[in-house]
């Protein structure tokens, strides 16, 4: 009927594009779209006009992690076509279409509801006919078990800022002469293979149910710290200059989405030196390890999308991350090696080949690690390594020791066949004891350093008093620091003066006034809050040895 009633008005209903060089014919109702231009009939007799160019959509696409759907629009200027992925909302509105402005689609503010009303009549009339397929916004373990980009038909539609790292992620050349240079560092002991197997523990991570680290090299230029990135790159992707390598050049919101996009595989960034705050750094240590974006809000209300990740960061730089006041946190998350020597012995030559030779490895061990009976291996494995790491590093310092540890046993297994797996005792001197990372250790050493550094400050008897700001006193086996003073000392150091004076007591350092953390003490003849340190260590151990007088050489 409602063909009939159209057709009086000498519409026709059954019209189907025909552009030159489309990839698909569709109907297009009342529409005409030909190379001139898509237009319709109207009322008055006369032409509305969706577009003046070919415009059609050829792809539907459903995000498998979101169900968000996307569509893919091919619009032709000249005699090119180009494709680009939008929102269905943005097609949906006359205002949000003229965002396809931007990428050179002829729409304004007059044409608009007329293009939106266009792509809904041909996209309904075709829905069975347009091809439809899986899309993914990221790398890595998707909700399914798969892993993109190794699923076959599974189409990115993500940013195209990210593109790049995405289509990075490939195979090229020969696992062969991949295998050559590899084998040769894995037979070294170079601790580059350190970094090697972190890559492949990247993808263990979920599987296994464990927490993020990281691993750093740090040392001086030239000693191969970014050609051991290299390596542990081209696992994955094209290790090459525009590849998936980044650099540290960048803002923490700019970090987080990079975080969120590589999701699963590692985190590769270098040239700590370039980053500006690196005090401020170990805020973006404690966000990638915990592996959660930060929470927003949304204007129209609610929250945003936040990114998470679960994978290592493999980074490098000439200074260490961690400085003596950072906190126990991030020093957990750590792993850090100091690369004093050159771990290559012909770092150029395994740059070369690696920039050829590049992703076979890893979309094997993925092929490998899908497989159920591999998946309770590794978590034997982990079990075993675990238990043999010992109790002196702590619990998150084992941990990711056991994930390295345990992807290379499998790696060996499954890729080099080399017996060339990393031991134990290889990883085991990178890691940290529990005493170093306790950050309340090491403010009170920092304390102890300031104190002896600025001994003139203090009281003591049989003394003047000094002549510049006091400090407080010495007396009777006794530091007496004034609160005021103290605090100043933590926070120059950056440490909680609070956390540090309740350690303190707890430990029986200090001598309190019932239950509170300061005493009273009189200095230059008034009382005032101080913390009383006790000198339980000091004062009792010398490096002198006590010797019989006869045996001394002169008197």
């Amino acid at each position: 009927a409602y063909a009939e009633s159209q057709a009086e008005k000498g519409v026709i209903i059954d019209n189907v594009t025909e552009f030159t060089g489309q990839k698909l014919e569709l109907k297009t109702g009342e529409w005409l779209a030909d190379d001139c231009a898509v237009t319709r009939k109207n009322e008055k007799y006369g032409e509305d006009i969706a577009c003046v160019h070919p415009i059609m959509p050829i792809e539907l696409l459903t995000n498998i992690d979101t169900k968000i759907e996307k569509i893919r629009i091919a619009f032709k200027k000249g005699s090119v076509w180009r494709d680009e992925i939008y929102e269905r909302k943005t097609i949906a509105s006359a205002n949000n279409i003229l965002d396809l402005a931007n990428n050179g689609v002829a729409v304004t503010s007059e044409n608009s509801r007329f293009l939106v009303r266009y792509l809904h009549d041909i996209e309904n009339l075709n829905y069975n006919t347009i091809p439809h397929h899986n899309s993914v916004t990221r790398l890595g373990w998707t909700n399914s078990g798969d892993f993109s980009p190794y699923v076959e038909d599974l189409i990115f539609d993500g940013s195209n800022n990210f593109r790049s790292i995405y289509e990075s992620v490939r195979s090229s050349g020969t696992l062969d002469e991949w295998l050559k240079v590899a084998k040769q560092v894995r037979a070294s002991d170079s601790p580059a293979k350190i970094m090697l197997a972190a890559s492949f523990g990247s993808v263990l991570l979920k599987v296994l149910g464990k927490l993020n680290f990281m691993v750093h090299f740090w040392g001086g230029s030239e000693t191969g710290k970014t050609v051991s990135q290299m390596l542990a790159a081209s696992v994955w992707a094209d290790p090459g200059e525009e590849g998936y390598i980044q650099t540290f050049n960048g803002t923490q919101v700019g970090i987080e989405l990079l975080g969120g996009f590589v999701n699963s595989l590692p985190l590769i960034m270098d040239e700590f030196q370039l980053t500006k705050d690196k005090k401020m750094f170990e805020v973006v240590v404690y966000m990638l390890c915990e592996g959660m974006g930060r929470i927003r809000g949304k204007k129209t209300g609610g929250i945003q999308d936040t990114q998470t990740w679960k994978n290592c960061t493999l980074t490098s730089g000439e200074t260490p991350i961690t400085n003596s006041s950072s906190g126990a946190g991030a020093l957990n998350r750590i792993i850090e090696v100091e690369c004093k020597e050159k771990l290559f012995d012909d770092a150029p030559h395994i740059a070369d080949v690696v920039r050829r030779n590049y992703g076979h490895a890893g979309r094997f061990f993925i092929l490998m690690l899908s497989k159920k009976e591999a998946k309770e291996e590794a978590a034997r494995l982990y079990h075993d390594f675990y238990e043999a790491m010992g109790t002196d590093s702590t619990e998150k310092q084992t941990m990711a020791a056991a994930v390295i540890l345990t992807a290379d046993a499998l790696a060996t297994r499954w890729i080099f066949g080399d017996g060339n797996a990393l031991k134990v005792e290889n990883i085991e001197k990178y890691l940290r004891s529990k005493e170093s990372i306790d950050i309340n250790t090491r403010a009170y050493d920092y304390l102890l350093d300031m104190v002896a550094a600025n001994r003139y400050r203090f009281v003591e008897p049989g003394f003047s008093p000094p002549n510049g700001e006091c400090w407080g006193s010495v007396s009777g086996g006794k530091t007496n620091i004034i609160k005021s003073i103290f605090e100043r000392i933590c926070n120059d150091g950056g440490y909680d003066a609070k956390a540090l004076s309740s350690w303190l007591r707890q430990k029986g350092y200090t001598e309190c006034a019932d239950d509170r953390t300061f005493k009273k003490v009189s200095i230059n003849g008034q009382k005032t809050w101080c913390i009383a340190l006790q000198n339980h260590d000091g004062a009792e151990e010398s490096e002198f040895m006590s010797v019989d007088q006869k045996d001394l050489p002169f008197r």
